[in-house]
């Protein structure tokens, strides 16, 4: 992560000040009026789908998530067999935690977990896992929180302590929408950092899991043009993202001339970001809460 980082509340990034102008045509209308809803909505950056694969990294770092993906028997879910659905669900769960409303996490709540009710290990696995393990569910929240506040400071600065721990505790349906109790959630993000130390001494990825995320890294999971096009610089993004401790799971090389390349990357990034209307900067969370509303209105399948 860049080094070069300077406080600043998300009420003086330019073009982002807080206002009606949520960017996501009736989010407004559907509970994005209140405080939390809009601390979410202030840490949504789209540009931040370049950590995905690195986020993804450090969810299946835990043995138990990381097996339970590996061998789930759900083709619909599988990343190798339908990229772009695999995509679009995990997306539109994103979106809906952070921006809908909560009959709109229940009922995607509903979908998921007919697709988690099929995760669970057999006598030939090697780690026992259930996708209904809300310790399991916990650790990829804190990832999936974790990654929001890596992109936020990479690409628009540090975030004064008062404002991060009211966006920390805002995020916490990233779990709760589906099996965490709100009471796991850690209540303060010093509470988080403790839970996130203590619990970085579970990951361990060993050979199957790091091959199926290496492939993650390098974008092959993607038809073979966008695999080529994409892979080097997929792979570097995706180094740059991932802590020191991940990245020495997956056993990933990182030289002090790979980190200049990825903070000049991230200065011009966040330039962009910055100058950036919210419609633009949320996008495409935005698109995929349209389209999860769109879903819901017309009875279409959610996941």
């Amino acid at each position: 992560m860049s080094t070069e980082r300077t406080a600043r509340s998300p009420r003086s990034v330019a073009g982002t000040e807080r206002s009606d102008e949520a960017g996501v045509g009736e989010w407004a209308a559907g509970g994005g009026t209140s405080a939390a809803a809009t601390l979410r909505r202030d840490v949504v950056v789209g540009a931040g789908l370049l950590a995905a694969a690195a986020n993804i990294i450090m969810q299946l770092a835990r043995p138990g998530v990381g097996y339970g993906v590996v061998e789930s028997k759900v083709d619909d879910g599988n990343v190798y067999k339908r990229p772009f659905k695999r995509g679009r669900t995990t997306l539109t769960y994103l979106a809906v935690a952070m921006l809908g409303t909560d009959e709109e996490r229940s009922a995607y709540r509903r979908a998921v977990d007919k697709q988690h009710a099929q995760v669970r290990s057999d006598e030939s696995s090697p780690v026992e896992y259930n996708a209904f393990d809300p310790e399991l569910q916990l650790w990829v929240a804190a990832c999936l929180y974790k990654g929001f506040e890596d992109v936020y400071v990479a690409y628009l600065g540090e975030l004064p302590a008062d404002e991060l721990d009211e966006i920390y505790r805002s995020a916490a349906p990233l779990g709760t929408t589906l099996q965490v109790r709100e009471d796991m959630w850690p209540e303060s993000r010093a509470a988080f950092e403790e839970y996130w130390q203590r619990n970085l001494a579970q990951v361990h990825i060993d050979d199957t899991v790091r091959e199926y995320l290496h492939g993650i890294a390098t974008a092959s999971f993607l038809p073979k043009p966008l695999h080529l096009l994409l892979r080097r610089f997929n792979l570097f993004v995706t180094t740059g993202f991932l802590p020191r401790e991940f990245r020495d799971q997956m056993r990933l090389t990182w030289t002090p001339r790979q980190q200049r390349r990825f903070d000049a990357m991230n200065r011009v990034l966040g330039r962009v970001v910055r100058l950036s209307p919210i419609p633009l900067r949320m996008f495409p969370y935005n698109a995929y809460l349209r389209d999860v509303r769109r879903r819901l209105r017309t009875g279409k399948p959610l996941v």
